[in-house]
């Protein structure tokens, strides 16, 4: 064996082993900026404004409740700021958020601010702050209930496909996607939209400086903009968080000095999960969410 081909091995053997250190390095890299930048949160251990934010779709969340739950016991916590930007979700899952919220209330105050959005559960949601405040364009209101039903009996007929059910009562099968909705299936499900329509207005009722026939003029499903939902006393004040800030340092004598500190529920990430995430990016990694139950949901077509 020459010596050319001597070198030549050595330096394919040095390339490769540089090539190794150079991949661990940025291996290294990426970790330390993961464990850096992460969202690793630890409770504040000083006094500060929480933040917690409503965004998407409204669902029952545990790790959402569990973390509310840690509002009202810490007492480093000296008020909260709920943001929203949500068209609304699930009527129990809006319920038991607000329901929350007004235990936090009880003991320290609340303030609700719309962002882009906050319409039907996202403003039961608001409902549950002292004071709530809306920018210009916010999209607000669409109070109210929906159930929406699939049915493909029709296009079921046309290919040659039947089905059938065995029930143990006339409303047990009812609503079904293999056949048209009976008269008594469809006023049991508008008794309980009706039912759940009137809690809602009630509330809105209650919560705002407005009657309750007032609440139930405006609660025809529509959307409002802030400006017109501030005339209409749906909304307190236009403005943001600065604003909100403001507020709970002139009415409720919360220094505006206080850090504020965004809340952490997300579902815990290992660190594989870490290293996906801030080497793709979030974009990649989309949630197909359904709602079952009574939905109070703004969803435009």
């Amino acid at each position: 064996m020459s010596i050319d081909t001597d070198a030549n091995i050595d330096r394919r053997r040095l390339k490769r082993r540089l090539f190794f250190w150079r991949l661990l390095a940025l291996v290294a890299v990426i970790v330390a900026g993961v464990v850096l930048f992460s969202d690793f949160d630890e409770p504040s251990d000083e006094e500060h404004i929480a933040r917690l934010d409503v965004a998407n779709v409204i669902v029952e969340d545990e790790l959402r409740q569990s973390a509310i739950e840690g509002l009202l016991k810490n007492d480093n916590v000296k008020a909260v700021i709920i943001y929203i930007n949500s068209p609304g979700g699930s009527t129990y899952g809006s319920e038991r958020l607000y329901k929350s919220l007004r235990r936090v209330a009880a003991k320290k105050p609340v303030v609700a601010v719309i962002g882009t959005i906050g319409a039907s559960g996202g403003y039961l949601t608001a409902l549950a702050g002292d004071r709530i405040f809306a920018g210009e364009s916010s999209i607000t209101g669409s109070i109210g209930v929906i159930v929406q039903l699939t049915e493909f009996s029709g296009l079921m007929e046309k290919v040659g496909v039947t089905a059938s059910a065995i029930t143990s009562g006339v409303l047990k099968g009812e609503p079904s996607p293999f056949k048209p909705i009976t008269e008594a299936g469809r006023k049991n499900l508008q008794d309980m939209v009706t039912q759940t329509h009137d809690w809602f207005v009630d509330l809105v009722a209650k919560r705002r400086p407005i009657s309750y026939d007032e609440a139930a003029a405006l609660a025809n499903g529509g959307v409002l903009i802030g400006l017109s939902a501030v005339k209409v006393g749906l909304v307190d004040e236009l403005g943001g968080l600065l604003e909100a800030r403001s507020w709970l340092e002139s009415e409720r004598e919360i220094p505006g000095s206080l850090p504020l500190v965004t809340v952490n529920y997300s579902e815990p990430k290992g660190l594989l999960e870490h290293l996906f995430q801030a080497s793709l990016g979030k974009s990649v990694i989309s949630e197909r969410l359904t709602l079952d139950g009574l939905v109070s949901l703004w969803h435009p077509n």
